[in-house]
């Protein structure tokens, strides 16, 4: 009943220049298919443990056998889809894999199981208040996804793969926005997104956990903040209105400029601009007549 991967290592007959042996998980290991997988840390142990460990096991077989059928109760669990179960045998993972979907044996008093979940899970991470990299205050919350992609690791590799997720979040949310400007953080949303996502990454890969996705759901900033960006946003378009309004009046005098040297050459186009106005003002209902003069007819009626 002893795990094969146990035999092969004959922990039986240590050797002095080996004094441990020992598989380390790497993030590589899943991409290649390593035969290393899946194998959690191996340590040297006594032949007393193992006897021990071996008498247990058979005890418990007897055990199985002496309550059969009762026993059936005690000696299946079921793991549903969307879980996968990690044996504990004597305190070490059993065949150095998970187990599931479906109906599992397992003996009992010197086997534990853990329940895994793989399906993906949300956390909206709390208003994380922080200073930008120019000393402005903002508070941002976001929302994480993620899942299990290898149950051994995070069986054996942290204590509570959920609890150490959403710290992680909180902190790297905090970290990301003290190296980014306020003006950054407003504009650029996806690239705060993505970068929080990629330092969680590195770190959730031996915890057996994969970070989906990052979204930053709102940016709050503090009232009087809020005032003086609303003040300067009001004076840099009153600001450009002004000028505008200067571009259209310097664009004006120039069309007067050239509709005057247009008149001068002919004298007979005073006179149809001025039965273009009399029409004009005649289409609006008005009684009023104007009648332009210009400066010399009032010198020559003065002179007379």
């Amino acid at each position: 009943m002893i795990c094969e991967n146990e035999d092969k290592l004959n922990v039986n007959q240590p050797d002095r220049r080996r004094p441990s042996l020992s598989v380390s998980l790497t993030p590589k290991d899943v991409e290649k298919g390593s035969p290393n997988i899946f194998k959690p840390r191996l340590q040297l142990n006594k032949e007393k443990d193992k006897l021990i460990e071996k008498l247990l096991i058979f005890l418990s077989i007897i055990l199985v056998i002496l309550a059969f059928p009762l026993s059936l109760i005690c000696i299946f669990v079921i793991s549903r889809q969307f879980e996968r179960a990690v044996i504990l045998r004597n305190g070490k993972v059993h065949k150095n894999k998970a187990f599931g979907p479906g109906l599992l044996f397992y003996l009992p008093c010197v086997d534990s199981v853990k329940f895994i979940d793989l399906r993906t899970f949300c956390y909206e991470v709390p208003p994380q208040e922080a200073l930008t990299k120019d000393s402005l205050t903002v508070s941002v919350d976001a929302v994480v996804f993620y899942k299990v992609f290898e149950p051994v690791w995070a069986v054996i590799n942290v204590n509570n793969y959920r609890i150490a997720t959403q710290f992680l979040a909180s902190t790297t949310l905090r970290n990301a926005l003290g190296t980014t400007k306020l003006s950054d953080v407003l504009i650029n949303r996806p690239v705060i997104s993505k970068q929080v996502l990629e330092l969680m990454k590195n770190t959730t890969k031996e915890w057996g956990v994969k970070v989906v996705k990052v979204e930053i759901k709102d940016i709050r900033l503090p009232l009087q903040l809020q005032k003086a960006m609303a003040a300067e946003a009001e004076s840099t378009r009153l600001a450009n209105a002004k000028i505008i309004v200067a571009k259209s009046e310097i664009e004006t005098i120039r069309n007067l400029q050239v509709a005057t040297t247009l008149l001068m050459e002919n004298p007979m186009g005073m006179q149809l601009r001025y039965l273009q106005s009399l029409q004009l003002i005649a289409g609006e209902g008005t009684h009023t007549i104007v009648f332009p003069f210009s400066f010399e007819m009032f010198q020559k009626l003065f002179n007379k």
